[in-house]
């Protein structure tokens, strides 16, 4: 975290459940119970060792900031505003979890807390497990690039001194110079970035092709989890969904991806549940099968989304 602040609220609210790391399960599987901690669950949702891969339990992030409704900004006095409040919500080892919801909802903030990323006026509560271990902020931090990787919403995120060939092979680091260059060809190859490119600033990239180059960076370590958030605008149809199968991939050999989307259509081809969010909270988590009918669906919101696409005929949900 980035404040002495923000580590005491955090480690205060999680000290109550520091006489056990692990979040536990009963079972291992659901077929019998697919409602449980508060979602509900896709077919295959496993328990690895008896817990989820990630799980993240009343998560409030509030900022001191000055009150907008003031008659002057010299005289406004502070305010603290919840943006985050009370949001649960779990990855399980083997699945992809898709977050849709509208833009300015928090889904950004999210992913910001998770791999302990916080501004110096936020004030965060809440608990975090990854792996089925309660976290702190500093491991939080730790655990950044290093079992949790971050393919940004930003190409910002991209060193403008560094020709991205470099970046992208700083990425890994467990492995030889000579092996990092060529996981990295490799990636480029897949995503159909020219050999040239390893020599471009990143001012010199298209859009498409520096998130193209942050899909690299996350893919290039070797993590557990991966946060995606909005990866593909800027993607044509077919490198979007090559994305998303590289995600669905990783998903598969055991890790957790938590895909920060607002394109609902194409999240629904490859995640296995949807947790959606509205007014700075996930309102509901459920399986992607459930989205076959707005009946399935248990949060009005919900229902609103799944009548607005276009298949649905664009329809105001009554």
């Amino acid at each position: 975290m980035s404040t002495k602040k923000t580590v005491d609220v955090l480690q205060g609210v999680i000290g109550g459940a520091e006489a056990s790391s692990l979040l536990p399960h009963e079972a291992t599987t659901h077929n019998a119970e697919p409602v449980h901690h508060g979602h509900s669950h896709a077919g295959d949702s496993t328990h690895a060792g008896g817990h989820h891969l990630l799980q993240v339990e009343d998560l409030t992030i509030s900022f001191t900031m000055y009150d907008p409704q003031a008659s002057s900004f010299f005289r406004a006095a502070k305010i603290k505003k919840a943006v985050i409040e009370k949001l649960s919500i779990s990855v399980h080892a083997g699945e992809i979890v898709a977050v849709v919801g509208a833009s300015g909802s928090g889904k950004t903030l999210l992913a910001d807390a998770i791999l302990g990323l916080y501004e110096p006026n936020a004030e965060v509560s809440g608990r975090i497990w990854f792996d089925g271990k309660l976290q702190d902020a500093a491991s939080l931090t730790a655990l950044r690039g290093n079992g949790v990787s971050l393919v940004p919403q930003s190409v910002s995120h991209l060193d403008p001194l560094m020709k991205v060939g470099r970046q992208v092979q700083g990425f890994a680091k467990s492995e030889t110079p000579e092996e990092r260059k060529i996981r990295q060809r490799r990636l480029f190859a897949r995503y159909g970035l020219d050999e040239s490119v390893n020599d471009l600033y990143p001012f010199e990239l298209s859009g498409g092709m520096a998130r193209r180059v942050l899909l690299s960076c996350a893919l290039m370590d070797d993590p557990r989890v991966i946060i995606a958030d909005e990866p593909t605008p800027g993607l044509d149809l077919d490198l979007a969904v090559k994305a998303l199968q590289d995600f669905r991939a990783f998903a598969d050999g055991g890790g957790g991806v938590l895909l920060i989307t607002h394109d609902i259509e194409l999240a629904l081809r490859v995640a296995d549940r949807v947790a959606v969010f509205k007014d700075g909270t996930v309102v509901e988590e459920t399986a992607v099968a459930n989205f076959a009918s707005a009946d399935t669906l248990g949060h009005p919101f919900s229902k609103q989304l799944w009548h607005a696409l276009p298949e649905h005929g664009l329809k105001v949900c009554p």
